[in-house]
């Protein structure tokens, strides 16, 4: 990377190599923004399988005893699901295509070809 200096004569700080001549970067690099974006859907995933585990357990004659302990853990879930869900603007759509898109990648080559 190297610094420049802008029309006024200010520094600019450090120019990143992506950079064009007339100051603007080159916008091909969507990669990590995708990437970031499925990381965020798997999270939110993994907090719905935590959800409905806590509900199954709710519905457990054992484990009444523990019931209002279960019953906090669930609303608290909840609402970080809620918020994070707002916080990231996931729509229902993007989780069901990323599980779609799951469910092919763990099918064997076989089942495939015979489907």
């Amino acid at each position: 990377m190297r610094s420049s200096i802008g029309p006024e004569g200010k520094f600019e700080g450090p120019r990143h190599p992506c950079e064009e001549e007339h100051g603007r970067r080159k916008h091909h690099h969507h990669g990590a923004k995708t990437f970031r974006r499925g990381r965020a859907i798997e999270f939110l995933n993994r907090l719905n399988i935590k959800r409905n585990t806590l509900k199954q357990q709710l519905a457990t004659p054992e484990l009444q005893s523990i019931n209002p302990v279960i019953v906090g853990e669930l609303k608290a879930i909840e609402m970080v699901i809620s918020e994070f869900t707002e916080l990231f603007e996931i729509r229902e759509e993007e989780i069901r295509e990323k599980e779609a898109g799951a469910e092919e990648k763990e099918k064997p080559e076989d089942e495939e070809k015979e489907g």
